[in-house]
This record gives C-alpha cells, structure tokens and sequence, in this order.
C-alpha cells in the first residue's frame, strides 16, 4: 500500500479553524487527521502542500515511524508548532489507514486496552457575561448534561499582576461554579499563562478552599524555574505542556518536577504514538497525562486512542457540547460524552469519517482568539475582540 495524495479541508468559526487532512492510498484507503491552528491555518496549508511532494506521497502509510522521522528532520530547520502539527494530521490519518486495512481500532495496536471509557471534563461552556450569576448558571447546565467535571479561566484579561478587586471578582467566579457542581465534581482552574510565580501563588492560596483539581499553567510557559517557584509553594497539583509542541522538550519539565500533569496536544505534538511515547516517559516519572483538546471530532477521537491504552491517563478536555457545538455534524460517528464519560470505541481506526459535504457549509474565516482581550470568553471576536 502507497499514499498517493492528500486533501485538506478548513471548518471555520469566527474564533477557531480546524484543519481537516485526508490521506489516500492506492487502495482505496482513506484515513484522516485533524489539528486546530490559531492565527497560523494559512501556513499550516503551505507546509502541508510541501509536505505532501517531499515526504508524504509515494510512502508507506503503514510504516508511521519513518514517515514522522522524515518529516521532522528531512528538512533540516528544527521542526516548530507548524510543522509538528502538519506531521500529526498525516499521523493520525496513517494510524487510521493502518486500522481500516486490520480491522481494528488504533488503541489495539498500541497496546491494547487498559479501560473502556475515559472521564471528559467540559470547556468552552462559560461564554457568558462575566458575573457569579451567569457563571452558576452556565456550570448547573454543565453538570445537567452528565459532566463530573469543568474548567474555567475566571481571570478576566490578567496579565502578571491582578488587582484586589479584581482578584475577588474572579475568586466569586469560581466561588460561583464550585456552588453549581456540588462539592464532588471536578473543578479546573486554568490560568493561560498569565501570571508572575507570586501573583500565581498568591491566588493558588485563595483557590484551595475549592479544592480545585490542578491549577493549570499558572506562568508562561518558557520559564521552568518560574513554574518550579509555584510548584513549591502551592499543594494544588500543577498542569501545563500544551504549547510544548515536540516531546523531546518535556525532558526539563520532568526533571524539574514541577508538573503533576501533562497536557500535550496531539494535534501538535506529532500525532498518536508520539504522544503515546511521551505517556510512558511521563508513567516514569509518576506523571499524568489529560490532553488539551481544544479541535473537533476527529481530535477527540484520536486523544481516546490514547487514552484506551495509557495507564497514567487522567481525563480528557472536549469543547464540543457547547462552543461550536454544530460543527460536529462534519464527522460521522463523532465521540459523544454520556454522564461524564467518552465509551471507547471498538470501529476500525480512528472510528470517525470526515463528512466533506458537511464540512464545506462551514467555510475558513479569519479567526481570532486573544486571550487578553475584553470579553475572550465569549469567543466571539466581533462582540468582545477587534
């Protein structure tokens, strides 16, 4: 078997595009990958173009290892966030080719199973005004559809410091929420990166009482000296490495344990097995793994062949019961969430097929997404972002 070519297809929203990469072989096996790119969808494409004369076409998709290896290296710049995320699309859709022709889903052959669901917390529910009324309200839906667990990033557009009155109004946020779950659901506070080590730890100490379940990227993400300082001083476990983009760079994130839990995307870390490897590294340093999954179905589905065979695999993130919750439509046998949980799946590969037809009524816009914006939270970038 020969790949002979490869499509891509763009399902925009006005704050995400989802890159949609189809693989075709000469057998008339079609597998596919899916990757979310912010601000740099246009560039994946051009990469992907390249790609597809250099490496991609006439290769074996069978043999995944070396495909991935030419790809990162055979070019010779040190591969980034574009050309990770361009190798995962053509990953995943080779391991999906790979389960077709075999007849059994992706996990199988990596392993085998280790659980028949996987817990998913919801994201993207909060796209609401930004008071503890609408915020309970909101999280109460949230746990009517079945989720035991959520996340928000209550902090308004914080930057390194955050003001008195504004660190009360954000602390009733999540006040708020914890309200709307109960005292048993799992509550995650995500933090974008935004503050100084004493400003992160400062506010660590005001969250404790909600016992949240990590505190997920209190500092940007390039200082891991910074991380270390909160690490130190906090109890609440530490999440992050979504903008870790090859698993080769969370070597220093696990010597300087000041993680607790991983977030690699397979959307940009180069696919399945290179997540997979970074699991077992992870495994050995008693580290979890919960991926950030902030794509659509194909994704998602990928992220749950991993999770189907990860022993240290925490929960996964899924966004698409409330932001977007239309698109969808575009993938046949889209992952579903029942009281809390993804079902693993038993179909062949990825389980999942790209429906272009539905895919083309959902065509690329400009997308944006600015974290320090008024108003990202409703992700919508005419009302709250210019």
């Amino acid at each position: 078997m020969r790949i002979t070519g490869i499509s891509t297809h763009v399902v925009g929203t006005p704050w995400r595009n989802l890159t949609y990469v189809q693989v075709h072989t000469d057998e008339g096996i079609t597998g596919v990958g899916e990757t979310r790119m912010l601000g740099h969808t246009d560039a994946l494409l051009g990469y992907l173009h390249e790609a597809e004369k250099n490496h991609i076409a006439g290769s074996d998709p069978f043999a995944v290892e070396d495909l991935v290896r030419r790809m990162k290296y055979g070019d010779y710049g040190r591969a980034g966030e574009i050309v990770m995320s361009g190798i995962a699309c053509v990953e995943m859709a080779c391991w999906d080719i790979k389960g077709k022709a075999l007849g059994v889903p992706v996990w199988q052959l990596l392993g085998g199973k280790v659980t028949d669901r996987v817990k998913a917390y919801a994201n993207g529910w909060y796209t609401v005004e930004r008071t503890p009324e609408a915020f309970h309200k909101a999280a109460t839906t949230v746990v009517e559809r079945g989720y035991q667990a959520l996340k928000l990033d209550p902090f308004g557009t914080g930057h390194f410091e955050l003001d008195h009155a504004e660190t009360l109004h954000s602390i009733s946020l999540v006040e708020a929420v914890r309200d709307a779950i109960g005292p048993d659901a799992e509550l995650l506070v995500e933090m974008h990166g935004r503050f100084s080590p004493s400003t992160a730890v400062r506010i660590a100490g005001e969250l404790e009482r909600f016992r949240p379940s990590w505190l997920e990227e209190p500092v940007p993400p390039e200082n891991l000296k910074a991380l270390a300082k909160v690490a130190e001083k906090t109890n609440l476990p530490i999440a992050t490495g979504e903008r870790i983009h090859d698993r080769i760079e969370f070597r220093e994130l696990f010597e300087s344990q000041a993680v607790d839990i991983i977030q690699p995307d397979v959307g940009h870390l180069g696919g399945i097995l290179e997540t997979r490897k970074l699991a077992a590294t992870a495994e050995t340093h008693y580290v979890l793994v919960a991926p950030h999954n902030v794509g659509g179905s194909v994704l998602t589905a990928a992220s749950l062949q991993v999770a189907g065979c990860t022993p240290n695999f925490k929960i996964l993130e899924h966004f698409n019961d409330f932001a977007d919750a239309e698109i969808k439509k575009v993938v046949k046998g889209a992952p579903q969430v029942v009281d809390g949980y993804f079902e693993l799946s038993h179909e062949p590969g990825l389980g999942v097929e790209l429906d272009t037809d539905a895919a083309a009524e959902f065509p690329q816009q400009q997308a944006r997404f600015d974290l320090w914006a008024e108003g990202w939270e409703k992700r919508d970038p005419k009302g709250g972002q210019q």
